[in-house]
């Protein structure tokens, strides 16, 4: 299991130095801006307290403003409304939506580029927009059933007009692409990075027609996967390196991130390398949605947009999940986090003091029965599951047997030194020798909270005043039971509070 690697930036601009050898008085210093939160797994809502809804989409920097397109499905608004009442394949578009921001985690609503009507019903996703240099129109891209579709606006902000589609490409083993994106280079041509259509093991790389981008040109296969199909492509680019990253395939889920880089945007590309940081919790139980480099005047990272297909794939509550990207050389470093602050302008982050540090809290990264789930380690075999019914979302942790039974789920999590509370939803017979949520290996005694009693609903459990010296700590749950004992547990949280 990997261990998380945060590379703390600084949040804040260096105060203004005094002048130096003149006797004049210092300059006034800058006042330092606050950075802005964005909050994980949670449903995101714009600044006028209404919900987000923007997914498969990608971001356009204008300025020093951001431009987020995505879609509205309508099953997405069923989800957000009512998030208990199970899952929903309901994929029909609404609209495919604008949202604006300065500082990448407050989000004006623009309006709609367009909605179903003006496309004319069927499946649209994966949509990209890219300005033109040489007519100034702002090209949208997108998937159209089994084609493309193409929209034009005089603004970043502004209602598109559809202007074209397509319904093959050059040199795609099927004809037209999977899951794709758009990306713009530093020299503003932009390019389609997709698999294709059917299979998805062949990844494309494809330049938009130059002097419009109505037109996506013929393909240049860069790479085939022998591990089965990729989807949710994406690209980004750093420090002159092109990574092309993708998901598995497997409709809606989480996955970790699969990720080739090349110095030439056409390849030759690397062998196929995982992201590091989505393994221990499948991305933050996203897929692979949208990327974009942020830089500023004292760095720059890159921010990986998770999409989380809530309530098509029962991957736990909020749409959006974005993270941090930070490198080590030439290899990528994925940053899973609850809660983080971003200085769009300084291109800095750091990780939010309301955090949760445990991974895959919930049990939703991987999306099927089993008893060794992401991100956790166990002792008592079998006896360790997972279970649909959770506190929130879909899954939950369980213990249980017919026979007697002493097993324990646990994670190892490297911290910054402080006192912690750890918390977890919890379900239980009762009956149990002894049943607890546990913190230990801290630097101290070893803390819990019992859970041998009959609890019939999801009950809040708690450990306070966790003090860690050491860096690490060690949270899980333990049973020593009876035949017939059980225990189900969700929603795990530890969050620094001193």
């Amino acid at each position: 299991m990997l261990k998380r690697k945060t590379r703390l930036a600084l949040s804040f601009l260096s105060l203004a130095v005094a002048l130096v050898s003149t006797g004049a008085p210092a300059a006034a210093a800058p006042v330092p801006r606050a950075a802005a939160t964005i909050q994980n797994d949670v449903f995101w809502k714009d600044t006028s307290g209404n919900p987000i809804y923007s997914q498969g989409g990608g971001v356009l920097k204008v300025g020093g403003t951001y431009y987020w397109y995505g879609a509205k499905y309508n099953g997405a608004v069923s989800y957000y409304n009512n998030p208990g009442g199970g899952k929903n394949g309901d994929t029909s578009l609404s609209a495919i939506t604008i949202y604006s921001s300065t500082d990448l985690a407050n989000w004006k609503f623009e309006g709609n580029a367009l909605t179903g009507s003006d496309l004319g019903g069927g499946w649209v996703g994966r949509i990209g927009v890219a300005r033109n240099p040489n007519t100034g129109k702002y090209v949208l891209v997108s998937q159209l059933d089994s084609g493309l579709v193409f929209a034009t606006s005089s603004t970043p902000n502004g209602r598109f007009t559809k202007a074209g589609t397509q319904s093959s490409i050059a040199g795609v083993s099927t004809g037209m692409s999977g899951d794709q994106s758009v990306f713009t280079d530093d020299d503003g041509k932009a390019y389609l990075i997709y698999s294709n259509k059917s299979g998805r093991s062949h990844l494309y790389v494809s330049a938009l027609r130059t002097s419009d981008f109505l037109q996506v040109e013929a393909a240049k296969n860069v790479y085939n996967s022998s591990a089965g199909g990729r989807e949710g492509n994406i690209m980004f680019k750093y420090n002159g390196t092109y990574y092309f990253c993708s998901s598995d395939l497997h409709g809606w889920n989480a996955s970790h991130t699969y990720c080739i880089s090349a110095k030439n945007i056409m390849g030759p590309y690397s062998g196929e390398f995982v992201l590091q940081g989505t393994d221990a919790d499948f991305s933050h139980v996203t897929q692979t949605g949208l990327a974009f480099t942020v830089t500023g005047s004292s760095g720059s990272f890159v921010m990986f947009g998770g999409d989380r297909w809530s309530d098509f794939a029962g991957n736990g509550i909020g749409y959006n999940q974005w993270l941090p990207v930070t490198f080590t050389g030439t290899t990528p470093v994925f940053h899973s986090l609850n809660q983080w602050t971003v200085d769009a302008a300084a291109g800095t982050w750091s990780v939010g003091r309301g955090n949760n540090y445990v991974l895959n809290p919930s049990a939703e990264a991987d999306r099927v029965a089993q008893n060794d789930l992401a991100g956790w380690t166990t002792t008592g075999g079998a006896v360790n599951s997972n279970k649909q019914g959770g506190h929130s979302g879909r899954w939950a942790f369980a213990q249980s047997s017919s026979s007697a039974y002493n097993a324990s789920r646990f994670q190892n999590i490297s911290v910054p030194n402080g006192t912690y509370t750890l918390s977890a939803w919890v379900k239980s017979s009762g009956g149990q020798k002894k049943a607890t949520i546990f913190a230990k290996n801290f630097g101290g005694s070893e803390l819990s909270s019992s859970i041998s009693q009959s609890l019939g609903s999801w009950t809040k459990v708690s450990v306070s005043g966790i003090t860690v010296t050491n860096g690490s700590i060690e949270v899980g749950v333990f049973s020593d039971a009876n035949a017939g004992n059980w225990v189900n547990v969700d929603d795990f949280s530890l969050v620094q509070n001193g």
